[in-house]
């Protein structure tokens, strides 16, 4: 088994001095936590896997593709590979579980 703590998590990715931080590589997935601050601009270019976003905290908007919709605390987004998507309009500070499958990289 493998188990994580959000708040240990964090306090890595930040001290890493990085938006992303991926914390788990299998064969099949690897997961990682994503984090915005209210007012950013999100860098994200396509990706060759699919992704599924579980929002931990914060608030705002993803478009994928030509569709756009609020995002909060508990929001599930899925993004097929290669879909243009962006996270816009940060309200509050966003940390993004992010499972992409197979794995980045």
């Amino acid at each position: 088994m493998k188990a994580f703590r959000l708040d240990e998590l964090e306090a890595e990715r930040a001290a890493n001095d990085g938006a992303y931080l991926q914390f788990l590589r299998e064969r099949h997935m690897s997961v990682g936590l994503y984090a915005l601050d209210a007012g950013a601009q999100d860098p994200q270019q396509p990706h060759h896997q699919d992704e599924v976003y579980f929002v931990v905290s914060g608030r705002g908007w993803i478009t994928v593709g030509t569709e756009t919709t609020e995002v909060a605390r508990g929001s599930v987004v899925y993004v097929p590979a290669g879909v243009p998507h962006k996270f816009h309009h940060i309200s509050e500070d966003l940390r993004v579980m992010v499972v992409f499958s197979p794995p980045e990289g």
